[in-house]
């Protein structure tokens, strides 16, 4: 593992959660081969996590209840080095400043609060592949 810390991206999280996740085999050679050993969950992250898993449409018959995704959350809580950044380290500062850049579009806002608070906390965000590869042109 690297000596400095991560802040894995929402897709991470899920696919390490879900086995029959598209990229689950990717998000668990990362959790295993290339994590830092300081992995940081964030507010939006864990949230994410707990409506995600409790998505009927998305989960389908593997789908969690509110106790069974909080109970999720409290196990990748509980991985030795896992963490919730220190409040003092939230990022907004810099979130402010990629935003009034003017080119971070708002509906990347929570994109640009993750890209913040890694930063803040030097940290590597840690992104998922998306799940299609784009369409050719033509």
């Amino acid at each position: 593992m690297s000596p400095q810390s991560d802040l894995p991206d929402l897709n991470v999280w899920l696919a390490l959660a879900s086995e029959t996740h598209a990229h689950h085999c990717q998000a668990l050679h990362y959790w295993e081969q290339q994590a830092a050993e300081r992995v940081l969950f964030c507010t939006v992250t864990a949230l994410g996590l707990v409506r995600l898993v409790s998505q009927p449409r998305l989960m389908g018959t593997a789908v969690q209840s509110a106790a069974e995704a909080s109970a999720l959350l409290e196990a990748f809580l509980c991985q030795p080095g896992v963490a919730m950044p220190a409040p003092e380290h939230d990022g907004w500062d810099i979130v402010h400043v990629l935003l009034r850049t003017g080119e971070v579009p708002a509906r990347h806002c929570t994109d640009a609060y993750l890209a913040g608070l890694a930063m803040a906390n030097g940290c590597r965000w840690w992104l998922q592949p998306p799940r299609r590869s784009p369409r050719p042109k033509g």
